[in-house]
């Protein structure tokens, strides 16, 4: 999509509650005019409900070369919408548009995906608390590294020191029994209770993986720790562009657990094999759909749009529209479809 306006996560979001989901139809029940103007409404929301998804105040340029980076923020196609959100909510160009609704929901994304990422891997069984704590130097020193563009300086040691602190319930009983150890003990009791220390650390660290209640505990505890360091700073001449932020200690603690849980998982091998052959499913059917007469492969109503769009660019848009909106099931079951990969029934609606 890169030649015809790019795709980004934020922007499709943006996209789907301003245009695709479909609720409401347009004034002229027509989506597109003669001029190719998109006119669905999707939801039809209230501008300060759609602010609240505009997480990057930028405009992803219609045309990009092939080895742009990525940009996040919102389509050309919704820039007419956002223009209007920032006029009805009384913005004055100055500094980044955010409203505080959007700024409270970008902190609770941080610690969703510092916290529910990590548990999900304890109950798949990837990791535990002491593989963890106990992770190579490479992991650590990886994390050191992307967090440092985003203006967190910490070290190899500080990572491992947070992380300690997080999972201080599990830890803390290892280290008192630890401590307990009569000082007059001989050389082999004290490597044995020495042992059983440690022993207990491990059990407890593989029972957050087995264990449900274990598990939502520690993770309700995470994620109690960090709401408790989220602060708010009034914007007494407009409340809506209040800001929300974590304290330093807080930030840097959701920072190195999502990266944590990117660097040891997504982009470990066993996911890698699964995005790459994703990948491969949505490319050959975006260029199947793109191909000669591709369109009427397309449910009905998809079908009505993409004859309405009167450039390349547009038709290769609601392309992208009807794939970004599959489920992973639907997005198997269509490529089955299209590829004779355990195909379904004709009798079965696409939509």
């Amino acid at each position: 999509m890169r030649p015809y306006g790019g795709f980004e996560g934020n922007a499709q979001t943006f996209r789907i509650l301003t245009r695709l989901e479909k609720k409401e139809l347009p004034p002229d029940e027509k989506f597109f005019s003669e001029q190719g103007k998109d006119h669905r409404v999707g939801l039809n929301l209230t501008a300060r409900v759609l602010a609240s998804s505009l997480k990057y105040d930028h405009k992803i340029e219609t045309v990009r070369s092939l080895d742009a980076d990525l940009e996040k923020g919102y389509y050309d196609s919704e820039s007419e919408i956002v223009a209007k959100i920032k006029e009805c909510l009384g913005w004055e160009s100055s500094g980044s548009f955010k409203t505080i609704e959007c700024a409270i929901m970008d902190l609770a994304d941080d610690i969703a995906y510092s916290t529910y990422d990590m548990e999900d891997a304890f109950k798949a069984g990837f990791l535990t608390p002491y593989d963890m704590l106990a992770a190579s130097d490479d992991i650590y020193d990886k994390i050191v590294d992307k967090l440092g563009p985003s203006g967190i300086n910490t070290t190899n040691k500080e990572c491992r020191t947070v992380l300690l602190g997080v999972f201080s319930d599990i830890w803390t009983p290892a280290i008192e029994w630890q401590k307990s150890i009569p000082t007059d003990s001989s050389e082999n009791d004290y490597e044995i209770q020495t042992l059983e220390s440690f022993l207990t650390f491990y059990r407890r660290s593989k029972k957050i993986g087995t264990d449900g209640y274990w598990r939502t505990a520690l993770t309700s505890r995470i994620v109690n720790l960090f709401i408790n360091g989220v602060h708010v700073e009034i914007n007494e001449e407009n409340s809506r562009f209040s800001k929300v932020f974590f304290d330093e200690e807080t930030l840097l603690r959701v920072n190195i657990l999502k990266h944590f849980s990117y660097v040891a998982l997504i982009n470990s091998p066993r996911l890698k094999v699964s995005e790459s052959r994703g990948g491969e499913i949505i490319t050959k059917m975006f260029e199947k759909l793109s191909g000669k007469e591709g369109e009427v492969l397309l449910p009905e109503d998809t079908k009505e749009i993409f004859r309405w769009s009167d450039t390349e660019r547009w038709r290769k848009r609601v392309i992208c529209d009807f794939i970004a909106g599959m489920t992973d099931r639907y997005a198997l079951e269509f490529y089955g479809r299209l590829f004779s990969e355990n195909p379904q029934t004709i009798f079965k609606p696409l939509d």
